[in-house]
């Protein structure tokens, strides 16, 4: 009787304090969480003063920008399933460490090989952070009805690191010099470690078997083989060219046999099943054509504040903001959006409104039109995040518990993913409905008019160089160009956006909430009980 009272006493301690403790440990993980997306975003602007100072080549230019996306893509699926195996938290508080030591390594680089081994460290060092974060959520707050709280507060605080990162990085390069980007990293980290390791709780998945790290190196080296691939087609290399093919068949055949093994083990690294569960693969497709749909129209969207209006880059980052604030609301008010609406009309209803905003983003044209761009980047913004976040809370509330890492990787890789293939998809219809507009510019060489059309911002150049009436009649026929071919992609990234707004149907109809947990009888009661069996 004695032994039953200890162990009900145990157990509303234990219950009674992770009440009292989960709301801060989502402020730790937050503010993680912060960290990596600022660091996604943060280098862009410090870009040519590192060119200035190392005097990088194009290829490890090329490889500073995008090596920490690049690996931290790869490795997701293999840390979020080490986590489930060792414990999350331990990977999460390695994961501070080493993107600390990565920050200072970056920030006192002498060369540009030393920036690039730093930024891949710190790709690591993501990929150990991001699916932790999810996954001790996932774990933190049982309660659905809760967990659709913290997952909008974490999504909220996602669009406001990306965001910030490009304003923080101007601020910092008109005070310091360009290490201060990642100097900013160490002394949150080293707040971060030791609070993290008093607060976070330690939690882990099934442990049942050996963890497969055979099938962790073929994921890691696939999704590294696509990702690169993806990312060169992106940034306009041809399709036919060998460092293009090879990693994307390369990486599509390691990702083949990663699934033929998963599905022959018997305790998988990934447990394939979850697919079969509509709503989690629905949730899966939803993240990927969002992100696809998104992510290179904002890139463009970029190029025609400053290219096509002449903002500069502070001027454009705070046109952006709207965006990061209509996102952060619909992130703060998505839990109750998604028990009013559940999932199914809330992730339908976020793909509809972003096409609406995109649709009315074509009215742009040559001249500034303040009010139109608040108007649809408001939209755009609330909309997207109400898709994301509908779709995240989907696909973690359907995963099992005991896969919370793995899933968590799942949806993060599926964000990479739809992120680069976005890029590479809408930046070919864009150089598509982009370039015939400058085949015969009159008075301009065919020479001249081939080189304008790779991009707006070397029209511009060669507009400069060519000077006079030619340069004026070349740089006006390219701006007109660019604006035809934004035009033609918001048109396609509407109705990609459509696509998923009928995917989307797929999702279940309510928000179906576990049954609250039972409260722990009083020790009386349980005596009782024991006496009368």
């Amino acid at each position: 009787m004695s032994g039953t009272t200890m162990a009900a006493a145990a157990l509303r301690r234990r219950a009674a304090g992770a009440g009292a403790n989960r709301w801060v440990v989502l402020v730790v993980l937050c503010v993680s969480l912060l960290l990596v997306a600022l660091d996604a975003t943060v280098l862009h602007v410090a870009v040519p003063a590192v060119t200035e100072d190392l005097k990088p080549g194009a290829i490890e230019l090329l490889w500073i920008v995008d090596v920490y996306p690049l690996v931290c893509a790869s490795l997701l699926i293999l840390f979020g399933t080490l986590g489930d195996r060792v414990g999350r938290r331990r990977i999460l508080l390695l994961g501070y460490g080493l993107f600390g030591i990565a920050s200072g390594l970056a920030a006192l680089a002498h060369d540009a090989q030393v920036l690039i081994l730093a930024r891949a460290l710190l790709g690591v060092g993501g990929a150990m952070i991001m699916p932790a974060t999810l996954s001790i959520l996932r774990q933190v707050f049982p309660d659905r009805r809760e967990r659709a709280v913290a997952i909008g507060v974490w999504s909220a605080v996602a669009a406001v690191g990306a965001a910030v990162g490009p304003l923080l990085g101007g601020f910092l390069l008109e005070h310091f010099w360009w290490g201060s980007v990642f100097l900013v990293n160490i002394p949150l980290m080293l707040i971060s470690l030791p609070i993290g390791r008093l607060l976070l709780p330690e939690s882990r998945g099934d442990r049942n078997g050996p963890w497969d790290i055979v099938g962790a190196l073929m994921a890691a080296g696939g999704l590294f083989g696509v990702v690169f691939g993806v990312k060169r087609l992106g940034g306009g290399e041809p399709v036919e060219s060998g460092w293009t093919v090879a990693p994307l068949l390369v990486g599509a055949v390691l990702l083949a046999l990663f699934v033929r093994r998963q599905r022959r083990r018997t305790h998988p690294l990934v447990d394939l099943k979850m697919f079969r569960r509509p709503a989690f693969s629905t949730s899966v497709g939803c993240i990927v054509l969002a992100m696809l749909a998104l992510v290179g129209l904002e890139l463009i969207a970029a190029q025609y504040l400053q290219l096509v209006l002449g903002l500069s880059p502070l001027q454009t980052g705070l046109r952006l903001l709207p965006l990061t604030f209509a996102a952060m609301a619909a992130g703060l008010f998505g839990a109750r959006m998604l028990r009013r609406f559940g999932p199914r009309r809330m992730v339908c209803f976020g793909f509809c409104l972003t096409a609406v905003s995109v649709l009315t983003l074509t009215a742009m044209g040559g001249r500034d039109n303040a009010g139109l761009l608040l108007f649809g980047f408001l939209l755009l913004g609330f909309g997207l995040e109400m898709t994301l976040f509908g779709a995240y809370e989907s696909m973690l509330s359907e995963a099992p518990p005991a896969q919370a890492g793995g899933a968590a990787a799942i949806g993060e890789t599926s964000y990479q993913l739809g992120a680069g293939i976005g890029i590479a998809l809408l930046g070919s219809v864009m150089n598509a409905a982009y370039a015939p507009g400058l085949s015969s510019v009159p008075g301009v060489p065919a020479s001249a008019s081939a080189s304008a059309g790779h991009s707006l911002g070397e029209a511009y150049d060669v507009a400069g160089r060519l000077g006079g009436v030619r340069g004026a009649a070349l740089r006006h026929a390219a701006r007109d160009a660019f604006v035809h071919g934004l035009h033609v992609t918001l048109l396609v990234s509407a109705g990609l956006l459509l696509l998923g707004a009928v995917m989307a149907l797929r999702l279940p109809r309510i928000m179906q909430c576990e049954a609250p947990l039972a409260t722990v009888p009083a020790p009386r009661e349980v005596a009782q009980s024991r006496v009368s069996a």
